[in-house]
């Protein structure tokens, strides 16, 4: 089985960006509050999206499983208040969670949190329960940096943040650290923001002890951690110089990384610097990078193709990335597809 722990739901019906339109116009106050009660989508209008779109390329690359969550892009935590927030990612989560339930043989539910500039982390706990125990989610998505590339909030080994990684170990699921929209035109959403989160928030981990005080807690880092694999001994030099243990007893026990690297010599580097235990297959497709690469002829998120053909990874350990890996740091999710009979 492959399982990809890195989809997002990037081609929901547009009635959902019409009704956040009308959010934001509300937010700004330009307009009146929308009913979420007024937003329909219907069934078939879901399956139209989802059947053209992510199911269509998973038939065609070969993934079995997604683990699916709301458009990271579109979580845009930096508008509106907390109230905002909490609306829309009840909404975002209840998409997601139809789309599983429509085909709970192929997707299972990642949720958001209604994080907000200003906002204790502990107050997007009771969303995260609601989905855990009512949507059935697996994961969620934690953003280091709900302000949109101001960082106006504290680092994530700080004790704010102790509330809601307290309930992420309860419920034995791990935390995606991916932020959203840059709202700054110094950084590039998906080419800058996104990937100066991931080694900002390994740089965090480094620099602190949050393990010693979550020792079952496991965060994934998307994208390949950005500048982990090439900066490996950086890294290492630093955590010596901070006087911190070995990466391998300081991090790896609790930090995971996906395969969201979009060339084989990405790939390749990654395989060979991060313990195989550590790297979890992902493609983010339909994502920050749509297009076709004219040197190889394939899409550059048709990540399958890099890990099938890295000369880094046995079979054995290709069956590790594909599945194994996922099963053991998504237990709730190795349980549910346990109970499909998966």
């Amino acid at each position: 089985m492959i399982i990809d722990i890195h989809g997002h739901c990037t081609t929901a019906p547009q009635q959902l960006g019409a009704w956040r339109d009308l959010q934001i116009a509300f937010a700004d106050g330009s307009g009146p509050r929308p009913d979420p009660d007024a937003l329909a989508i219907s069934d078939d209008d879901i399956r139209q999206t989802i059947e053209a779109n992510q199911l269509r390329l998973m038939n065609e690359r070969g993934s079995d499983v997604t683990i699916f969550s709301p458009r990271a892009s579109f979580m845009a935590h930096h508008i509106g208040d907390l109230k905002v927030s909490k609306t829309w990612a009840r909404i975002c989560n209840d998409l997601v969670a139809r789309v599983s339930a429509l085909y709970p043989d192929r997707f299972l539910v990642g949720a958001m949190l209604p994080q907000s500039p200003g906002a204790a982390p502990e107050t997007s706990v009771p969303e995260l329960v609601r989905a855990v125990e009512e949507l059935g989610a697996v994961t969620v998505n934690l953003n280091p940096d709900p302000s949109g590339g101001h960082w106006t909030s504290p680092p994530l080994t700080d004790r704010s943040w102790y509330p809601l990684y307290e309930k992420l170990v309860e419920y034995e699921i791990p935390a995606m650290v991916h932020v959203s929209t840059s709202c700054t035109p110094a950084f590039h959403t998906t080419g800058a923001h996104y990937l100066n989160a991931d080694t900002t928030a390994v740089m965090q981990l480094i620099q602190g002890d949050l393990f010693a005080d979550f020792p079952t807690l496991k965060l994934v880092i998307p994208h390949g951690g950005r500048a982990v694999p090439y900066h490996w001994g950086r890294f290492r030099g630093l955590a010596m110089a901070l006087k911190k243990p070995p990466l391998e007893e300081h991090l790896l026990g609790n930090v995971f990384f996906d395969t969201c690297v979009y060339h084989q010599p990405g790939i390749d580097l990654l395989t060979t610097v991060v313990p195989v235990e550590n790297i979890l297959f992902a493609s983010e497709m339909i994502g920050a990078v749509r297009d076709v690469d004219p040197d190889t002829g394939h899409y550059f998120d048709d990540t399958k193709r890099y890990v099938d053909a890295t000369a880094n990874l046995t079979d054995a350990e290709r069956a590790q990335v594909f599945e194994a890996n996922a099963r053991r740091v998504y237990p709730r999710a190795d349980r549910a597809l346990a109970a499909r009979g998966l």
